[in-house]
């Protein structure tokens, strides 16, 4: 598909009433697996990516170049729509929110999430903070600037990380930046640490747009069917799956060290070639080798 097919596709997934789960892979080999298992977009784990080289989960670790890059090759894995983790924007300044959406786009990305946590490095001992709000409209404006001038059709998306700062009021925060973040131009909004219906209600009756959930953090994140039910429209799953997949080479490896194997739960060479040796998109029929 063409970058302006596969941002019109994801966009139409935004705007139908069924939710869509939208899982995150973390290199070419995960992307078309999923993709294999029929789900309707992906999107980049800034996590996962920072994991794969051996970096921390922090801001400040993983470059632009680095991010972009990945996101590259997960776009180029599948034909599917591929949403963009890409933290605070990598940079300081509006200016370079701005670029970071031209290479986005450029990547080949169906849209992004632009987050509203400072992109300095927590110090020693300190804690991670928000922009304030006026200097987070800014970045976003930006963003939404960037959008309009390439063409292209892309959805951004307005995060607000309340939850992820220890906020001392994280969800009357969350509600009123995401409700701000949609009148400055987000397509949709989300607010990972949503975990109970009243919190999942109050961002989903503050805004228009659609709401993106964080999967699997217990609650009400933990039940997709109640989140539908709620009017969530997407529900992504972060590092979720490196986690499990990241947790099962530990398992396997410290049995490793202590001089022993345990490989239950491991898939087989055959399922692997199957899924790699056909051309993405082509279903097979014999998955239970």
């Amino acid at each position: 598909m063409t970058k302006t097919t596969v941002g019109a596709v994801f966009r139409a997934l935004h705007e139908r009433q069924k939710l869509f789960i939208m899982p995150n892979p973390w290199d070419a080999g995960t992307a078309r697996i999923l993709a294999d298992l029929g789900f309707e977009a992906l999107a980049t784990s800034s996590a996962a990516l920072a994991w794969s080289l051996a970096k921390p989960d922090a801001a400040g670790q993983v470059s632009r170049a680095e991010a972009i890059a990945h996101a590259a090759r997960i776009v180029a894995a599948t034909d599917l729509p591929v949403n963009g983790d890409l933290e605070s924007g990598y940079g300081e300044t509006p200016a370079e929110v701005a670029e970071t959406i031209r290479q986005a786009i450029d990547a080949g990305l169906a849209g992004c999430s632009i987050e509203d946590q400072e992109v300095s490095q927590v110090p020693a001992g300190g804690a991670a903070r928000l922009y304030p709000l006026d200097e987070a409209l800014r970045r976003l404006a930006a963003a939404r600037e960037a959008v309009d001038k390439s063409g292209a059709d892309f959805v951004l998306t307005g995060r607000c990380e309340a939850f992820l700062v220890n906020h001392p009021d994280p969800l009357g925060e969350a509600v009123r930046r995401l409700a701000a973040y949609e009148a400055a131009g987000a397509d949709a909004v989300y607010a990972p640490g949503l975990t109970s219906e009243a919190e999942v209600a109050a961002v989903v009756d503050a805004v228009k747009v659609p709401v993106n959930v964080l999967g699997c953090l217990g609650g009400v994140s933990n039940d997709i069917a109640a989140l539908e039910r709620l009017g969530v429209r997407r529900v992504s799953i972060g590092s979720g799956l490196a986690k499990v997949a990241l947790g099962g080479f530990l398992k396997a490896a410290n049995a490793l060290a202590a001089r022993r194997f345990d490989y239950a739960g491991a898939t087989t060479s055959p399922v692997l070639n199957g899924a790699f040796a056909r051309p993405p998109g082509e279903d097979d029929e014999d998955d239970t080798a």
